[in-house]
């Protein structure tokens, strides 16, 4: 399994931030060669399921997840979003906490395990940094979308 994880600090506030870190189709479109679709009825919660599909053509492959922890943030503490993924090709999961900072903005802490089938354990370092950098990315899109 390889973890990683990616950390920013904005001036939003994780109301904000919160909606659009789980706005799971916009995952779809800051994802390279990515769609997400989402499979179960809004609101977004506990037991929410959708997939993200990456590739091209035949060279696709689909990334099933599901929220198994839906914790918004208030006043008093943090919000944390848990995913578990149960893909063929990936497993794992994700975590996502928004927490308030002083002066107005706050901090995201997502932090993934995943291992993919077919891959060994010998590059889970390579992964790792590859994971980082994607997510990194697309944690930015994200936070400064529209």
């Amino acid at each position: 399994m390889s973890l990683f994880r990616v950390e920013r600090t904005v001036r939003r506030s994780p109301e904000e931030v919160w909606q659009r870190l789980t706005d799971w189709p916009a995952h779809g479109r800051r994802v390279p060669l990515t769609r997400t679709r989402v499979l179960t009825p809004g609101p977004y919660g506990v037991g929410t399921r959708f997939v993200a599909r990456t590739g091209v053509g035949r060279l696709s492959f689909d990334d099933p997840m599901e929220v198994v922890r839906w914790d918004p943030p208030t006043a008093a503490r943090p919000g944390v979003c848990r995913l578990e993924k149960s893909g063929r090709v990936v497993r794992g999961w994700a975590v996502i906490e928004v927490t308030a900072t002083e002066g107005g903005g706050c901090r995201v802490l997502w932090t993934e395990e995943l291992s993919v089938r077919g891959v060994p354990t010998a590059f889970d370092p390579v992964l790792a940094r590859a994971g980082r950098a994607v997510f990194g990315r697309a944690v930015e899109g994200l936070l400064r979308g529209p």
